[in-house]
């Protein structure tokens, strides 16, 4: 991994990256135990985020970002991981990564200053709304609609699956401006969450990341100013899956740096707990095993850093992007689930981490596209 990481990182990111593991041990290490019993986690981790500027790391200064590199991104990405508590990780993500680039990149300055800015300083929470109860990766199908009132527009319908959800200020919302269309009818609105008509419906119990927030939301004749339209009416779908391209990305870059963690902490486990007489880690059935594994990653950092690498020269790479996505990510589940084996029964106890990430691993090939949709982009695009 050395010359990776010589080609890609300066000294100037070697230093970020202490700076962001500071924050990871002094602010969210500590508490995620608490925060994971809770099933919560305080919003004022928004706001130290947002002082330290993890949240507008490529966005431009003059909205409070630092316009810096995509490698900022992944080693904040990757340092994110010592938390152990991918939850929290992936409310901070979704805040940079996911519901606020497309306002940064076709959002009007009074949508910026309105949404982004604040966002940025961790003053206001954001959510992505796209997935609905019947329609999740089929976009297209979506069936919340924004219909035009004079200079307003009135939403109606529901979303599900809601990072941030529960505590967002603002949703980036995905619509229907012509539900006769498919893709072609949909749009990209702002709508903040203390608009009439908008309500929580519920938070939801789920398998994993039990610290993120994950809710339904209903729209019952919210209005808004047709103004908050991000960008051209029925240009929505295309948004969306440039905007897929970076949240898959980071999703990957966790993954890889998440099953690297957890092959490290299994080692240390492995050097101390004796069976038969020796360390279990010295038994050749499990050293092979982590051989395997400990390559399988470094192939998957590879790949991953190869495409970060086009991406941060903006080179179209949504085929690359999507093998990353699918690669990684199963890769991670498929870690963690050794891991934990070579646990034993500790590895089922909630006393080690490895069970908390084996829970929340298996989002990974679920969120920001299915593994099976990955695989069909990489099918369409290499002409199978």
């Amino acid at each position: 991994m050395a010359d990776a990481r010589e080609r890609f990182f300066k000294d100037e990111h070697d230093m970020f990256r202490g700076m962001v593991r500071n924050f990871v041990e002094s602010e969210l290490l500590p508490n995620v135990d608490a925060w994971e019993e809770a099933e919560d986690f305080p919003d004022h981790v928004f706001k130290k985020a947002g002082e330290l500027g993890l949240l507008g790391l490529n966005y431009d200064e003059k909205w409070g970002g630092s316009n810096l590199d995509y490698w900022y991104t992944v080693a904040r990405t990757e340092e994110y991981i010592h938390s152990t508590c991918a939850g929290v990780n992936m409310a901070l993500l979704v805040q940079s990564d996911m519901a606020t680039p497309i306002i940064h990149d076709l959002g009007t300055d009074e949508q910026k200053e309105e949404f982004l800015a604040p966002a940025i300083r961790g003053d206001k929470i954001a959510c992505l709304g796209v997935s609905e109860p019947g329609a999740g990766s089929d976009v297209a199908s979506l069936r919340t609609t924004a219909r035009k009132d004079g200079d307003d527009y009135v939403i109606n319908g529901s979303k599900t699956f809601i990072t941030n959800g529960t505590r967002a200020d603002f949703v980036t919302l995905l619509v229907k401006t012509d539900p006769d269309k498919q893709h072609q009818g949909v749009s990209v609105v702002l709508l903040p969450t203390d608009t009439k008509g908008f309500a929580v419906g519920k938070k939801l119990k789920k398998l994993g990341n039990k610290t993120s927030d994950t809710a339904e939301l209903h729209f019952d004749n919210c209005r808004i100013p047709r103004r908050w339209l991000v960008g051209e009416e029925g240009q929505g779908f295309y948004y969306l899956m440039q905007n897929f391209q970076g949240e898959r990305l980071v999703a990957a870059i966790g993954a890889v740096r998440g099953a690297q963690r957890f092959i490290d902490d299994a080692i240390k486990y492995g050097e101390s707990r004796v069976a038969f007489g020796k360390p279990i880690i010295k038994f050749q059935t499990w050293r092979h095993e982590f051989a395997q594994l400990l390559t399988e990653v470094e192939a998957a950092r590879r790949l991953v850093y190869h495409t970060c690498d086009l991406y941060d020269r903006k080179v179209p790479s949504v085929k690359e992007v999507s093998m990353c996505k699918l690669f990684a990510c199963e890769l991670a589940i498929k870690v963690a689930d050794r891991c934990l084996q070579f646990h034993g029964g500790w590895g089922y106890m909630d006393e080690y981490t490895i069970s908390r990430a084996w829970r929340d691993v298996r989002l990974l090939t679920l969120g920001g596209g299915t593994s099976e949709v990955m695989r069909e982009i990489i099918a369409k695009m290499s002409d199978l």
